[in-house]
């Protein structure tokens, strides 16, 4: 079974609770990413994302220059371990209506594993499993399953 650690990202870009919603934004274009894990003192303090911008500042014509990532980041923190399962992990995501989370292992920033991740690893498992398929001599018990269960 995969676990988190399996498909999560580890270049995980932090940005501090002090930082105008502007520059924060600045960060997540440069780094081509939707979210920033926020840092308190360098503890946990949440997690700004895309929706958080649009939402919070944007929908309400806040002056990004003004507003804070402290002000409009997503709280409490939800975390996982890397070696929970992506079931679970994704049970988790559901469970509390979020797409992100970061992965913690002794207290450290390890990674972050998002929807878009679960669902590219399972979807590029399913294209190795069709190449290799084609290239081996398979059973026809075993091309059933593949054909029935990957499209």
């Amino acid at each position: 079974m995969l676990k988190v650690e399996d498909v999560m990202v580890t270049n995980v870009v932090t940005i501090d609770v002090d930082v105008n919603v502007r520059k924060a934004a600045q960060r997540m274009n440069a780094h081509e990413i939707g979210c920033l894990v926020v840092l308190e003192k360098g503890h946990f303090a949440g997690i700004l994302t895309e929706r958080d911008v649009l939402t919070r500042v944007v929908a309400k014509a806040r002056n990004p220059e003004e507003a804070f990532v402290s002000q409009v980041m997503s709280r409490p923190l939800t975390t996982v371990n890397p070696e929970l399962s992506l079931e679970e992990a994704v049970k988790l995501m559901l469970k509390k209506r979020i797409k992100k989370l970061p992965v913690v292992r002794a207290e450290k920033l390890v990674g972050l594993i998002t929807m878009t991740n679960i669902a590219a690893a399972h979807l590029g498992m399913a294209k190795i499993i069709k190449e290799l398929a084609e290239k081996y001599d398979i059973p026809k018990r075993i091309k059933k399953v593949i054909d029935y269960y990957i499209v």
